[in-house]
């Protein structure tokens, strides 16, 4: 009894916990939140800034020196020259030998330092990427969840209608059982619910759809479960829109990412022009070696005579009588002994090298060349995409701009519809009630009413967006 009382506590808290974590609403404010800090393409534009770095680190290494370490240890078996004596003999010699190479560019037409720039320059561009991708996402993402109210306070709408209609379908059944009403009118009320709610339904699952597509973009694993706080928004005049195009456009020229993307790509063009111009001019390096060795194979420690053979002619003759002797000499053999110590091999053979190089640039097979007037072809585009930039920026400023303000116009022209289509829907209940009107000329009443309620929201939410993209572009952020 106790276990089954636990288990019972233990779904009840379990379901309890499970419809809080369900039941929470998402704000714009937490939705672009989410987004800037999980979005897939955000990470790898961030990747791409780190990459930057690193490239940074490598054009910094190009002003160090170079300097490598080698070692080699060989095994030479049959016929080999023996070091000692020089005959060629049957032998296994072994052999040590180390080395260090070091070297360090002196001048090499300043293309290490324009590299450096570069690496700098690149950094800035991936900051200014990361920067779009991120007010993008945010633009996207505010668009996403106002569609998400607009398809609430839609539904709502249809819903009331669909409530209006079902109590007019009973009145009006009412009506025609006292004889005040054709029965026709019963069928014309019953069409006009049924239409009601397939409109209903319509609005739920356009609503369902975008909370679905929201939260897909937020890449969230529970997407399905995804929902926003239903909060009401106000469609208000804002202060950016009382500047002028052109103040709005030079704003704009100062704070959006596109334009300093494109600034930034024709100076990375130069520089890449300026690093191709270098391999025109000669190079100097310097270069140092170490190297040292040893043998592992038997030394002449000394001589000794030759007991076998103790004395040898020498090849020199004297005179003796008119006749000529060779002259003798003692025979001396190599008294052989160990190698000598590794390391006092090492110090007795080392070595040093060290000097400069120059390198001038004569023909490379037009390399150099080719590389250059490839360069210039690269900051000529550079330039123009700059200038197209500038245009595009400068036509989306007043087309955004016209846009906002003719949302404006559409949102107070739909209010001032809806006002004549509400007084046109209560005249025409009135007359409905004492059966001056037929049931038919009253639905078309009642649907211009709706359409009007529908209308002045699709206009109030088209102008919040496209304000808020006025603002965007003034610099100012999507969630304040």
């Amino acid at each position: 009894m106790k276990k089954a009382i636990g288990l019972f506590l233990f779904f009840v808290v379990t379901g309890l916990h499970f419809s809080v974590a369900q039941a929470k609403k998402w704000t714009l404010e937490e939705c672009v939140q989410y987004a800037l800090e999980h979005n897939i393409t955000i990470k790898q534009t961030e990747l791409d800034a780190q990459l930057s770095q690193v490239d940074k680190r490598a054009a910094l290494g190009n002003f160090l020196p170079t300097m490598n370490a080698s070692a080699n240890h060989s095994w030479n078996i049959g016929l080999n020259q023996n070091i000692t004596t020089g005959l060629l003999e049957n032998q296994t010699t072994q052999f040590t030998s180390t080395g260090l190479n070091a070297g360090i560019d002196i001048y090499s037409g300043l293309q290490n330092q324009n590299r450096f720039r570069r690496a700098q320059l690149s950094i800035l561009g991936a900051q200014y990427q990361l920067s779009k991708i991120k007010d993008d996402i945010a633009l996207n993402v505010a668009n996403a969840y106002l569609q998400i109210l607009f398809n609430i306070e839609n539904l709502k709408v249809q819903k009331e209608q669909l409530s209006l209609d079902e109590n007019q379908l009973l009145r009006t059944e009412e009506l025609v059982k006292a004889g005040s009403l054709p029965g026709g009118d019963v069928l014309d009320s019953k069409a006009t619910v049924a239409a009601d709610r397939q409109r209903v339904i319509s609005a739920e699952n356009t609503l369902l759809i975008s909370k679905l597509s929201l939260g897909q973009l937020l890449q969230l694993e529970n997407f399905k479960d995804f929902d926003v706080a239903d909060v009401k928004s106000e469609a208000k005049q804002s202060a950016v829109m009382l500047q002028t195009p052109e103040a709005i456009l030079a704003k704009a020229r100062e704070n959006r990412a596109e334009l300093k993307i494109a600034k930034n790509n024709l100076d990375l063009a130069a520089k890449d022009l300026e690093i191709a111009k270098g391999a025109y001019q000669p190079t100097i390096q310097g270069f140092y070696s170490f190297s040292t060795r040893a043998a592992y194979a038997d030394r002449i420690t000394g001589v000794q005579l030759d007991q076998l053979n103790p004395i040898v002619p020498n090849g020199t003759f004297v005179n003796v009588g008119g006749t000529s002797y060779d002259v003798l000499q003692p025979n001396r053999s190599f008294v052989f002994g160990k190698a000598a110590p590794v390391f006092e091999q090492f110090s007795d053979n080392k070595g040093h090298n060290f000097g400069l190089q120059l390198n001038v640039p004569i023909l490379n097979g037009f390399s150099a060349r080719n590389n250059v007037l490839r360069n210039r072809v690269n900051l000529e585009k550079s330039r123009l995409a700059l200038t197209q930039s500038e245009l595009d920026l400068e036509r989306t400023i007043f087309t955004v701009y016209t846009d906002a303000n003719g949302a404006l116009k559409a949102y107070e022209a739909a209010q001032e519809t809806l006002e004549a289509r509400a007084l046109a829907f209560n005249y025409a209940k009135e007359r409905y009630a004492v059966g001056m009107m037929n049931a038919f000329d009253f639905n078309q009443a009642q649907s211009l009413y709706t359409n009007a309620q529908s209308e002045v929201l699709r206009t109030k939410y088209d102008f919040i967006f496209r304000t808020k993209i006025v603002e965007f572009y003034f610099g100012l952020p999507i969630i304040k």
